[in-house]
């Protein structure tokens, strides 16, 4: 097998990236981290808190530190499960275009919502019309992990190891067609 690089997963809230993720790591043997617990645990408060008290900006701000810290001192033995959001920044995307083959794991909207729809913990659906805002979401945030993305998982109806498996084919398959081209 071919040695993956680091590896950082993005996508809408509900795609599965931290179950995958952590899936991911331990078939390829690497470490795992979600950018949203490194959040949580360098704050010392929960994500909903930072939201509340410094502001979707604040957060975005903290998300932009962790990137670059995970990116900087994680050498090629990491799977980096990211926030929903992450694509948001510019100063983001860059790192993520740069430093990582990055997997977009793709659920359409009323995958999201099912699978968001008993969670209290994500600030931005705590709205009266959850299907909506994450339309909206959806609608912005699709273009911007499509311009990051190396490779491209649909994550819809399917079980987590069934993804993973096609994952690491398809890392796999990027890695040896990378290498033949250089």
């Amino acid at each position: 097998m071919i040695k993956a690089p680091k590896i950082i997963l993005v996508g809408p809230m509900g795609a599965g990236k931290t179950t995958i993720g952590r899936l991911l790591a331990q078939a390829l043997g690497k470490e795992f981290y979600d950018s949203d617990k490194v959040i949580e645990e360098n704050a010392g408060a929960d994500i909903p808190w930072i939201f509340d008290k410094e502001g979707e900006d604040g957060f975005r701000r903290r998300e932009t530190q962790v990137l670059k810290t995970m990116v900087q001192e994680n050498a090629s033995d990491m799977v980096l499960a990211t926030g929903g959001g992450i694509v948001m920044r510019e100063e983001n995307r860059s790192i993520l275009r740069n430093d990582a083959l990055v997997v977009y794991l793709y659920a359409s909207v009323a995958q999201q919502l099912h699978r968001t729809s008993k969670s209290s913990h994500r600030p931005l659906l705590q709205t009266g019309d959850p299907k909506a805002t994450l339309k909206k979401l959806f609608a912005v945030r699709d273009p911007l992990y499509r311009e990051v993305a190396t490779l491209i998982v649909e994550t819809d109806s399917r079980h987590p190891k069934h993804v993973v498996n096609k994952l690491v084919d398809a890392i796999q398959r990027h890695l040896t067609m990378e290498k033949t081209e250089s």
